[in-house]
């Protein structure tokens, strides 16, 4: 109940500013609200090239990437910056977001304003948006809440047919809606020259992946996990297992928070804070995920994968699959790290399923996701501005 009026006085607030800025004239201008940044990123760079349009970035707390020009923290308790961003988003043509935000539920765009979601995964194991399983036990109010929010989306961007489904899915939206041109970060695996110019500052940067094979851990954000005290892998067991031949980096979701004690220096890296996950796929040799969205772009480079679902039972009854999940990821499931490193060993891993996995998902996205995209949006941009000074 407390929340649902924080909310409301929130989306309160948001409204009076909002329409209070929309007397202000309309500016050839396109906002990003970033809370992850990798597509708008691609994206940003893109518009720069092509177009003369001022750029805006608004970034919650939890957006690692640095972006270039003029950038705003968007959050309420940078109240200077979060009144500057509502002035934005009220007086520009298009805006770029990159995750649920419930201040769409609070606005109303002018007519020609093209409001685009980036979204932030390439793919979908669990179900999320009105399909979310968790909906059961929220109120009618905040499912019509959810409902405002996605009604807004005039586009939204997927790299294939499986996403366009779930996306009308999740978020009720039309055959319209749905834009085929490729997810924009997905542009960084097909240059070569940038993929390895990033390979070799991260072999400086961390020297114990020169000489060695790369395995990669990754897992998704689990439910109330904002700060957690151990890992389910049993570092030490691995450590006997696997130092000679591999190293182990550590990446965890953005909103966790974990206090590692690191005991084994030469073989355990954690990657946790570093600003771009694709660049740590580019010196992955092996890939260990569970319920999370890496393996979608991490099989554009069609190397193997190992699923570590030790509470499989216990996560899809909480949050839902789009698929059997044993008939969705293209590798070995193992449920503790004596199976994992038997898996590794073993070299149990699947690899003709990945070619597979990466066409399914990943039809769209074929290197020009970032060009393609704002040809699209502005295009039909220009198209309108010539038919009203007509």
């Amino acid at each position: 109940m407390v929340r649902e009026i924080a909310i409301q006085f929130y989306l309160f607030v948001f409204r009076f500013f909002f329409n209070l800025f929309s007397i202000c004239p309309q500016k050839k201008k396109t906002t990003f609200v970033a809370s992850f940044g990798d597509n708008a990123l691609f994206v940003m760079k893109e518009l720069q090239k092509r177009t003369e349009d001022q750029i805006v970035i608004l970034k919650t707390a939890s957006c690692r990437v640095d972006f270039d020009g003029k950038v705003l923290n968007f959050e309420p308790r940078h109240f200077p910056d979060w009144i500057r961003s509502i002035y934005h988003l009220a007086t520009s043509q298009n805006i770029f977001i990159d995750n649920y935000f419930g201040f769409l539920a609070a606005v109303k765009f002018k007519a020609n304003v093209k409001c685009i979601q980036l979204w932030h995964a390439a793919g979908a194991i669990k179900q999320f948006g009105l399909r979310d399983p968790s909906n059961e036990s929220r109120s009618p109010h905040a499912i019509e809440r959810f409902k405002k929010v996605y009604i807004q989306f005039d586009y939204v961007v997927v790299g294939g047919e499986k996403m366009a489904d779930i996306y009308r899915q999740s978020f009720g939206i039309g055959e319209e809606n749905i834009l085929r041109t490729g997810i924009p970060r997905t542009d960084f695996f097909f240059d070569e020259h940038e993929m390895q110019v990033i390979a070799d500052t991260l072999k400086k940067k961390y020297s114990g992946i020169r000489d060695k094979k790369v395995i990669l851990y990754a897992p998704t954000y689990r439910e109330d996990d904002f700060k957690i005290t151990s890992l389910p892998l049993d570092i030490d067991y691995m450590y006997q297992e696997l130092k000679d031949e591999y190293t182990l980096l550590l990446r965890l979701h953005p909103a966790v928070r974990f206090d590692f004690a690191n005991q084994y220096p030469d073989f355990v890296y954690d990657v946790s804070d570093y600003p771009d996950v694709n660049h740590i796929l580019v010196v992955t040799d092996l890939l260990i995920s569970d319920y999370s969205s890496i393996p979608f772009e991490f099989s554009l480079l069609r190397r193997p994968m190992i699923f570590f679902a030790y509470d499989l039972e216990e996560y899809s009854k909480s949050r839902g699959f789009w698929e059997p999940y044993d008939q969705l990821v293209p590798g070995p499931i193992v449920k503790n790290t004596t199976e994992l490193v038997d898996a590794i060993q073993t070299n149990e891993l699947k690899c003709n399923e990945i070619e597979t996995f990466a066409n399914e998902w990943n039809e769209y996205s074929t290197g020009s996701a970032s060009r393609r995209l704002i040809q699209a949006i502005y295009a039909e941009t220009k198209t309108v501005e010539g038919t009203n000074s007509g």
